[in-house]
């Protein structure tokens, strides 16, 4: 499994987002420049996440995107989910039901199932928090000069 720049991307806006927004929108413009994204990149993932109902968007010279909920109700899960489709290892396990005429004998299955099962509750287990903590700590670490532990 290789998540793209789309979902990687996606992450970064909503991140930022996050930790520029407070309660005013942030321009894609000021993101893309923080980013280092072009903002033609993050226009089609930010309609893409504003159709989802992730991302609230304003026009005018004080619009752009903000949150549409607190950042600790978004999973990274939901958020690669919606960028990159199902994360499935096998095309067999995608969607909700397996029409794979092998599966009732596939030795192989079970291991492509238990391998989902650990991305989805892995991806599921972070949140646009707990990126928010990641980066206020490294950015500490940064500004002391020491690594922390």
């Amino acid at each position: 499994m290789r998540i793209s720049t789309k979902g990687r991307y996606a992450l970064r806006l909503m991140l930022d987002v996050a930790v520029n927004g407070g309660s005013g929108y942030v321009a894609l413009k000021d993101v893309a420049a923080r980013q280092e994204i072009s903002v033609k990149y993050l226009e089609q993932i930010a309609g893409s996440l504003s159709k989802a109902g992730m991302l609230r968007s304003s026009r005018g010279s004080q619009g752009g995107y903000q949150l549409t909920r607190p950042p600790e109700a978004y999973s990274l899960g939901d958020i690669l989910r919606l960028t990159e489709g199902d994360l499935a290892p096998v095309a067999c396990l995608e969607g909700t039901e397996n029409h794979c005429v092998r599966c009732d004998a596939c030795p192989t299955l079970d291991f492509w199932s238990g391998l989902y099962a650990v991305v989805n509750d892995y991806i599921d287990r972070f949140t646009l928090a707990d990126l928010m903590a990641e980066q206020q700590r490294k950015q500490r670490g940064r500004v002391s000069g020491a690594a922390e532990p």
